[in-house]
């Protein structure tokens, strides 16, 4: 197994390329959420749904292991061959995340008030934060369960249906804002409600996909309901599970904690800010999602070798991967070198806004190539199930780069917020990698 083999290449694009398309839609579609409500006469209308997309984008990214580790729970055993343990992972995984979105929902009034009087932001923001996140906590049950959906479809090798999946999910959502917000004027509660719908919409495509392709194994497997339903419980299976979701969710705890950090402290600075930092942040995530495709893959080729117990043919999957992933933070860095300013003044009309975010552009052109690096590290290790070392990467980087450099900087104001992003991004980086270069032998 060499570098040079080209099967291997092609493997990794069968499962990237429609991972890199599925991806790419969400924050695109941020994007014209913020281009129908950045139009909208005032900065506060931007910023207030950009604080409450955030206080619901908290609890979905900080259940971003109900994807990561179903993904790569049903990478090993579909090296394995193992049916009837890659079924009870899709549905142990579904019955979770209907358990924590209709928890958060019975308790949003404390977690809404909470979340808001921490946000900060003039009147404005604060109130249409509240319509917005008012609405979207309805869907998190959907929300999450697609997230457990789409982890054991990548799993399983079914990218391409991923893909169509989100791009339908996306596409019902970018119907939707137009005609609430253009058509029918409902500004920050039209987005709120077209993405609720959404959600729902895509949770039922994606199991009547599942159950399209395969149906033939669920029929198996599920054929004794009784022995189905004990295994999901068993005591020893739920307990691994939780321990390994438990160091995933401390990774993403301290993700989200830095996210939320960066918006919130936009939101002190003025709603110019918090405005602008909305347009650059969904230009990371459209950097972040697109890269994500080649650590998606990685998880998926990591884990099947370690599900077939071969290590050089996971190190090889690696190198690949890791080539792959410079050449395409590379193209970023380039499109928004070149593009970066035309996309910001076609996304608001509204002139501080523009001029703020055009102020900061450089931060989104050097990031590709400091931050693609713990993206893809971060699928090896998801691939490996090795969550507790991710963990501790990321309060590394979170505890001991992110808000001490932020502190020191933080005379620059926003310039002190990115930098401080950056330096976070890199360290996590820089760690995943020594650590890996260090233990790969182990694995």
């Amino acid at each position: 197994m060499k570098f040079n083999d080209i099967e291997r290449h092609k493997q990794l694009f069968i499962l990237a390329l429609p991972m890199i398309l599925s991806n790419i839609t969400a924050p695109l579609l941020g994007l014209v959420d913020t281009a129908v409500i950045g139009h909208l006469d005032y900065a506060y209308y931007l910023g207030g749904s950009t604080v409450g997309a955030m206080i619901i984008t908290a609890i979905t990214w900080l259940c971003g292991f109900l994807r990561m580790s179903t993904t790569g729970l049903s990478a090993q055993a579909f090296g394995k061959n193992d049916s009837q343990l890659n079924c009870l992972i899709l549905l142990r995984g579904i019955i979770v995340a209907f358990t924590i979105g209709l928890f958060v929902i019975l308790f949003q009034t404390f977690y809404l008030d909470l979340a808001l009087s921490l946000a900060g932001g003039s009147e404005q923001v604060q109130f249409y934060a509240r319509e917005y996140s008012a609405i979207r906590v309805w869907g998190l049950p959907a929300a999450l369960a697609n997230l457990v959906i789409l982890g054991w479809l990548l799993g399983n090798h079914k990218a391409k249906v991923v893909l169509w999946l989100v791009i339908a999910t996306n596409l019902i959502n970018l119907l939707l804002d137009l005609i609430f917000v253009i058509g029918l004027s409902w500004q920050v509660k039209g987005v709120a409600l077209a993405t609720l719908i959404a959600e729902y919409s895509g949770l039922l495509l994606g199991l009547a996909l599942v159950y399209h392709h395969f149906k033939d194994k669920f029929i198996a497997v599920f054929s004794n309901y009784n022995q189905v339903l004990d295994a999901v419980v068993e005591r020893t299976a739920l307990l691994s599970y939780f321990k390994l979701n438990r160091d995933i969710l401390i990774r993403t705890l301290c993700l989200e904690v830095c996210f939320i950090f960066m918006t919130f402290q936009g939101a002190r600075l003025g709603d110019d800010v918090v405005a602008a930092n909305a347009i650059l942040m969904n230009f990371l995530l459209l950097i972040s999602f697109g890269l994500d495709g080649i650590a998606n893959a990685a998880e998926v080729m990591v884990g099947k070798a370690k599900g077939e117990n071969n290590q050089k043919s996971m190190f090889v999957n690696v190198n690949i991967a890791l080539f792959w992933t410079g050449i395409f933070a590379i193209a970023y860095s380039l499109v928004f070198y070149f593009a970066g300013r035309y996309f910001i003044a076609n996304i608001s009309s509204i002139p501080e806004v523009v001029d703020y975010a055009l102020q900061h552009i450089d931060w989104i052109i050097a990031l590709p190539l400091i931050a693609c690096w713990c993206y893809l590290y971060d699928g090896v290790y998801v691939g490996l199930m090795q969550a507790s070392i991710m963990r501790n990467s990321m309060l590394i980087a979170t505890f001991g780069c992110f808000f001490p450099v932020w502190w020191l900087l933080r005379d620059y104001g926003n310039h002190g917020l990115w930098a401080a992003f950056s330096v976070f991004m890199l360290a996590r980086g820089v760690t995943l990698a020594w650590h890996y270069q260090r233990n790969r032998l182990s694995f």
